[in-house]
């Protein structure tokens, strides 16, 4: 009797750590973003976007709804200087997985160079990308994305990336 009681105990033991390894996560349905990395600290001014940088943002969805499959943008960047936008990004549709539908990942992409940005003390004028006075500059961005319910995530900042102007 002893034996079975303690085989029992045992399977219930294994049945409840085996059901734990499947619960789904408890993700919001909204998505979450953070910064993960960029791919270099530098970048190198030019009004046509030749130098970039690889960016990498950590990205939670409660329902698994990440991506459109037409061309509708879902990765917004602005450049924190000056709130100019960067044209948006598509992130690849997601299909959604069984009953627990969170997912969680990592989203790289490439983000091109801009211009120095200097506002002349005299005149009040900016100057950008174009008889720049300083050797460097800073940007930093604004990232978002949105899921297909029309969720979007919270609006992280990046660190600052340092421009070489000249």
């Amino acid at each position: 009797m002893k034996k079975i009681i303690g085989a029992l105990a045992l399977l219930f033991v294994l049945a409840g750590a085996l059901l734990r390894c499947v619960d789904p996560p408890d993700y919001p349905v909204e998505p979450v973003i953070e910064f993960l990395r960029f791919s270099k600290t530098t970048l190198r001014q030019t009004p046509l976007g030749q130098d970039s940088v690889v960016v990498t943002i950590g990205f939670t969805d409660g329902d698994g709804d990440l991506g459109f499959q037409g061309p509708e943008p879902s990765l917004f960047v602005v450049d924190g200087r000056d709130s100019f936008s960067k044209p948006p990004y598509r992130i690849p549709y997601v299909d959604q997985q069984g009953a627990g539908n969170g997912i969680s990942g990592e989203i790289s992409f490439v983000l091109p160079t801009t211009c120095c940005v200097y506002t002349d003390p005299q005149t009040g004028f900016k100057l950008s990308c174009e008889n720049v006075p300083v050797p460097f500059d800073s940007v930093f961005y604004y990232i978002q994305i949105r899921d297909r319910a029309g969720h979007f995530s919270n609006r992280i900042a990046t660190p600052k990336l340092r421009l070489i102007c000249r």
